[in-house]
């Protein structure tokens, strides 16, 4: 791992992109933070306290899961949450080709040589398509365009992050789809989550984890909560934090990174009691979903029937309790 040494020895020349993320990765022994061996207990105990109530409403045989995507969804608009909470799920080109692009991703760090980013994704699609899951169903029914269009985003991903990041070495504990999962309540709530790449293990209460979630498009300030989310679960399950959070954004080039600090902790916790609540209540019935309009407004299913996000794109009627007398 990078926090081996604080600059690592790597045999290929890098580009100024790979040597960037290079410099971000590693740290010197003394820029690794120590946290207290009682961080977790504490952090459990706010959050079941700011779910005790809750407790006899919710059944450890049917939990609360609570994932980044429901907290960011829920703590964004919670109509345009229920509306989506309500859709079936369907595998989709967008859906296939972050997945398919993950799993080339994760052959190409253990890849011998120098890997080819097609022959990476076509590996990828081959075994993704012999899973018994609902994208290798999927994959095995789609039309040879929409593979096609899967082959080709997948590609495009997995080709800007070769470019991108330095070879990862094995020493680095490099981890893909990391699967997170942290129970409170004596399991009535799940807090689950899954890491696109995570690089170095904790050293007793020592941070060195580093956790990267890759992204396309730009910056969001939700990718910042995400990320932290991933940070309060990988506490609660081991003790010491990750040292380092970062949204990588493939189509630029650059890092947002952030350091965890106790303080970013005990945010991150309070936000997920405050999600855990709203998930629940609104499962439940208990309250009314709450209308925030914004620019996703656009891309809601309900929107032919909210009368807030329509009035927030400028498509409301003369009859808008918005407009002026």
């Amino acid at each position: 791992m990078t926090d081996a040494e604080p600059t690592p020895i790597i045999t290929t020349e890098l580009n100024p992109a790979q040597q960037e993320v290079l410099d971000l990765l590693g740290a010197a022994p003394d820029a690794r933070p120590t946290f207290s061996p009682s961080l977790r207990d504490t952090l459990l105990a706010d959050i079941e306290d700011g779910l005790r109530d809750l407790e006899p409403e919710l059944d450890p045989a049917d939990p609360l899961f609570v994932s980044k995507h429901a907290l960011s969804t829920v703590h964004g608009c919670e109509a345009r949450h229920v509306a989506e909470r309500d859709i079936p799920f369907e595998w989709s080109v967008p859906l296939a080709r972050g997945t398919v692009a993950h799993k080339a991703i994760e052959l190409s760090i253990h890849w011998r040589g120098r890997p080819d980013p097609l022959q990476l994704v076509d590996e990828s699609l081959a075994r993704l398509a012999e899973g018994t899951d609902g994208l290798g169903d999927w994959l095995a029914t789609c039309s040879d365009v929409e593979r096609a269009e899967v082959r080709a985003l997948a590609n495009e991903r997995v080709a800007t992050f070769l470019e991108c990041f330095p070879p990862i070495k094995a020493s680095w504990i490099p981890v893909t789809e990391g699967r997170l999962r942290a129970e409170v309540l004596g399991g009535r709530v799940v807090f689950s989550g899954r890491t696109d790449l995570a690089l170095g293990r904790a050293d007793g209460s020592t941070a060195r984890k580093v956790v990267i979630d890759l992204k396309t498009g730009s910056f969001s300030a939700a990718h910042l909560d995400d990320l932290r989310f991933y940070a309060l679960i990988e506490t609660l399950r081991l003790g010491t934090p990750p040292r380092l959070l970062a949204s990588y954004y493939l189509d630029a080039g650059r890092a947002q990174p952030e350091a965890v600090t106790e303080g970013l902790l005990r945010a991150a916790a309070a936000r997920a009691v405050d999600g855990a609540r709203a998930l629940h209540e609104l499962s439940v019935g208990t309250r009314a979903p709450v209308a925030r309009p914004g620019y996703t407004c656009r891309w809601c299913p309900a929107l032919s029937t909210c009368q807030v996000g329509q009035v927030h794109l400028g498509r409301a009627d003369d009859s808008s309790p918005f407009d002026a007398d």
